[in-house]
């Protein structure tokens, strides 16, 4: 169409001054180096969301059963035999974790012990993340602990030391007001595991038997913990357990376990793109700054084009198109800058993290949707940009002399 190609000639067209190539460029300079950093920023935030969620996963199942109300439950069997029986079901593991205190040493702290059956194995990845000692849960006849690393090093467990136990104690539910407020148990240690801050910090995993028996909860469980077969859909799943437990339980999945978690990296990230963004409209300026002194050099050829019977609406497009090309311009080369960036960053780590980080560089992950809603603002805001040239444009009025 003419408005186009009459768009594209007074971008790339010959100026009467070299003044304006230089501002236009740096207009697309400014966008290309906005672009790209909106779409790093945002990959960045991808790729520290999918390294978390990675180690999350390594304790926290695919879908999870627990009650609304209270903290425990009886899940009966024939919630046993659906669990065995439904083809998405891989494993699945019953649960009773409650607050407890912990006492090693002569060094106390408060924090969860959970409780797990036989097939925990199956449900977790927990023993990929072992950081000493083994996932063992019972040897030589007697129960083991294996305690979160931020809580062993609170206690100032040693592992190896098989002679010192770690004392758990918990509320005696059926104590009088003279009796003893606890029930006691010791168990010795066998490892400690690391998965994120919160867990390492909290957690003492131990065998469902050790914390029934302190509760006198016999059969008891806090939670159904489910591995989900491969090729399976988690969401159709979900809706089968949400129909058998009925409406009294949550059935969670992996994001909705740390949904408080996941939140705050959506607003970090989110947050972070509107600053960028804002960035991005001060560079319009100078894009607004560009397309000024292109009117005002076609101030003739707008002459022109009114004589022949062109509108304000076609005189107001071809400068809004102008303003769109220089954006586009802009955000093709800072997406090429961002894909050059995440393949140097992935191939060679480009950007190193400090020592004592579990990986070498900052993670890194591109997504598709990031590239759409980064080209929708870049566009909006190139469009935006080039309003107040375009309105202008078109109230210039038809002067042919040439005095």
């Amino acid at each position: 169409m003419l408005k186009y190609q009459l768009a594209k000639r007074y971008l790339i067209g010959k100026k009467s001054t070299n003044a304006i190539n230089i501002i236009t460029g740096i207009s697309v300079v400014g966008m290309s180096v906005g672009t790209a950093a909106l779409i790093i920023i945002l990959s960045v935030f991808n790729g520290f969301q999918d390294l978390l969620m990675q180690f999350f996963s390594n304790f926290n199942p695919e879908v999870k059963i627990t009650p609304k109300v209270g903290k425990t439950f009886l899940p009966g069997d024939d919630v046993e035999s659906y669990l065995r029986e439904h083809p998405d079901i891989r494993a699945f593991s019953f649960t009773l974790e409650d607050l407890a205190l912990f006492e090693y040493d002569d060094r106390i702290e408060i924090g969860t012990v959970k409780g797990v059956d036989a097939n925990f194995k199956e449900v977790t990845d927990l023993e990929k993340v072992m950081r000493e000692g083994r996932f063992v849960l019972s040897e030589e006849g007697g129960a083991r602990a294996v305690l979160g690393a931020g809580m062993a090093r609170k206690l100032q467990v040693n592992v190896r030391d098989q002679f010192t136990s770690l004392s758990v104690y918990m509320p005696d539910q059926r104590a009088g007001a003279l009796d003893q407020p606890f029930r006691s148990s010791l168990i010795r240690t066998a490892g400690t595991f690391a998965v994120h801050h919160e867990a390492d910090q909290e957690y003492v995993v131990v065998p469902i038997e050790f914390v029934r028996d302190l509760l006198a909860e016999p059969e008891a469980i806090s939670g159904i913990e489910i591995a989900v077969r491969e090729g399976a859909t988690v969401s159709s799943l979900i809706r089968d357990l949400k129909e058998l437990m009925g409406g009294d339980f949550d059935v969670l999945d992996r994001y909705q376990q740390d949904a408080a978690f996941y939140r705050i990296m959506q607003i970090e990230k989110w947050v972070s793109f509107a600053i960028i963004s804002l960035t991005l409209i001060l560079v319009a300026f100078n894009l607004v700054g560009a397309l000024w002194m292109i009117v005002l050099e076609k101030k003739r050829d707008i002459s022109i084009l009114r004589a022949m019977g062109a509108n304000n609406k076609f005189i107001k497009h071809i400068f809004l198109l102008s303003g769109l090309f220089i954006g586009l311009g802009g955000m093709v080369v800072g997406i090429l800058i961002a894909l050059v960036f995440y393949w140097l960053q992935v191939t060679v780590g480009l950007i190193p993290v400090p020592p004592g980080f579990v990986v070498d560089s900052y993670p890194i992950s591109l997504r598709f949707l990031d590239f759409v809603v980064v080209a929708i603002t870049v566009s909006a805001i190139s469009i935006l940009g080039s309003v107040w040239p375009a309105v202008k444009a078109s109230g210039i009025s038809v002067s042919l002399r040439t005095d």
